[in-house]
């Protein structure tokens, strides 16, 4: 757990192309971080898996899940290999993003630009960016490679599983309660 620092807003404004604007309205408020392993390949993959998980949240009751005033964020970090490798490269971080719709697109471009880093001979550096949705592009925000005070250290937390809405669907749908909106297939 940790405190919200504010907002970065990055559309929206007239001059969003080259300002960034700060929002401290959401300063202080409790930030739960749910970090997946790195399983996912696809971004496909990655939107089933946020669906999946927003829909666990809402059943859970621990966030309404609207992304548009920030009570749900994604980050998502990004590495690719070379078909036949065995270690994925270089991980970059694609911050914030507000919609699962742009995470998808993000990650489909961020995938795209570290090939062509690669194959034009580049080296992928680690580093945060951010989503422009206007563009269909990500920028650089900060490098991680110089900066160790930005890296985080996961501690040993285990969570037992609460029911999943999934479960409880199919639970209840032999008492004849319909709880499709909740778990779609």
């Amino acid at each position: 757990m940790e405190e919200d620092a504010g907002k970065s807003i990055h559309d929206g404004f007239a001059d969003s192309a080259t300002r960034t604007y700060v929002d401290l309205n959401r300063c202080g408020t409790p930030l739960v971080e749910i970090v997946s392993e790195p399983d996912l390949r696809t971004p496909d993959e990655a939107y089933e898996y946020l669906n999946r998980l927003k829909e666990i949240l809402l059943f859970a009751g621990v966030s309404d899940c609207n992304m548009e005033e920030g009570s749900l964020r994604c980050d998502a970090n990004v590495s690719v290999m070379p078909r036949g490798a065995t270690k994925f490269g270089t991980k970059v971080e694609v911050k914030n993003v507000n919609s699962f719709r742009y995470i998808r697109s993000a990650l489909e471009y961020e995938i795209e630009r570290q090939i062509e880093v690669i194959e034009s001979g580049g080296r992928v550096m680690q580093e945060s960016r951010t989503w422009n949705a206007a563009e269909g592009r990500t920028y650089s925000m900060r490098s991680k490679e110089a900066a160790a005070s930005l890296r985080k250290h996961a501690s040993g937390i285990r969570l037992k599983a609460a029911p999943s809405p999934c479960g409880a669907r199919n639970r209840l749908t032999t008492t004849a309660i319909s709880l499709s909106p909740i778990c779609r297939r």
